[in-house]
């Protein structure tokens, strides 16, 4: 992970990155309105370097997503947006003939894709789909999910794990944020039909790799960052996919999230907003003596106890301080006794 490269100075997190893969829900907007710093942290971005934005969010197209980008103020055309639904195609052109008949649970994002690419499109399991693609739509609710199952369900064998025709699932995020909060997202509406067919899909999105491998192709990158709010699905998805990795704290996961993070779903960098993609990023380095140090902060593990030695500025050095020294330690964090100020 990039917060342990060894360095004698700091260097911005876009150094020897040839685009950048931005989530949106949590990273650029929250609601209808964007986030401070967001657009002109992204703009200057783009000047220099392909900018891709990858949605887990299957309920808009590409075009529609790049409007609203647009008019929040970002240099934005539609082939820029990375979608779900566009991941979801490929999966599905792999398992069904052209032109087949898909059964759709979503809206717009998954309609479009799947007409652009001359699949025909139904929402009545008794028209005998040759698959299924489940995406979000907020609109989406118990008939559109038990007419799924039914299709689901329609050519089932004995083998209730390879039964059936092919199902695809844009996403599992379990929730999204909105203007309001924190509301279910797609998962929660893949897993009520699971319960119904009893088997799983074929995923999609983030943190599945085939987003970030359409995002690649689309782009031609070769060092891409992805810069996301969510461990369990940027950052996780990132490095399964090899792809370097920014965690922005604007959105769903804050510094208590990053401190217990998992080997699998840990950032290369830590970030209070868009604007650390251009600020230099300040060396992390293990201190004589034992513990971490990031700038004027120094953290230590004593035994299962995480000791704030130096708190610096208090705030995020501070957090990247005790990051390391925790992920470092190979202690789960739920073992260590850990000081609330970390937390805030």
């Amino acid at each position: 992970m990039g917060l342990f490269r060894a360095r004698t100075e700091p260097t911005t997190p876009l150094d020897g990155i040839d685009a950048v893969f931005a989530d949106l829900d949590g990273v650029v907007y929250a609601g209808a309105g964007a986030i401070p710093h967001a657009v002109e942290s992204l703009n200057r971005t783009k000047a220099e370097r392909a900018v891709g934005y990858i949605t887990n969010n299957a309920s808009r197209s590409d075009a529609s997503v790049a409007g609203h980008l647009a008019d929040l103020g970002l240099e934005v055309v539609p082939h820029d947006v990375v979608t779900s639904p566009q991941a979801a195609m490929r999966l599905l052109e792999e398992r069904v003939d052209p032109g087949a008949l898909v059964f759709v649970v979503g809206g717009e994002g998954i309609v479009t894709e799947l007409e652009k690419r001359g699949f025909r499109v139904t929402r009545s399991a008794e028209d005998a789909p040759d698959a299924v693609v489940q995406g979000f739509a907020p609109e989406v609710g118990w008939r559109e999910l038990a007419e799924a199952s039914f299709a689901l369900n329609a050519h089932g064998g004995p083998d209730a794990a390879t039964a059936g025709i092919p199902w695809i699932a844009t996403n599992m995020d379990w929730t999204i944020p909105v203007a309001r909060g924190i509301a279910p997202g797609n998962g929660t509406l893949v897993s009520a039909v699971h319960t119904a067919v009893g088997r799983f899909p074929v995923v999609a999105g983030k943190p599945e790799t085939p987003i970030f491998d359409e995002a690649k192709r689309r782009f031609g990158a070769d060092r891409p960052l992805v810069v996301g709010d969510r461990l369990d699905t940027d950052i996780l998805g990132a490095n399964r996919a090899g792809m370097a990795s920014a965690v922005v704290l604007t959105g769903i996961d804050r510094a208590k999230q990053v401190l217990a993070a998992d080997a699998a779903s840990r950032p290369d960098f830590i970030l209070r907003d868009l604007r650390g993609l251009h600020e230099p990023y300040p060396v992390v380095e293990a201190v004589r003596g034992g513990g971490v140090r990031v700038n004027d902060a120094r953290v230590r593990i004593d035994g299962r106890t995480v000791v704030i030695v130096s708190a610096g500025d208090g705030g995020l050095d501070l957090l990247r301080a005790a990051c390391a020294a925790i992920w470092q330690s190979g202690t789960a964090i739920h073992a260590l006794d850990v000081p609330p100020s970390l937390y805030a």
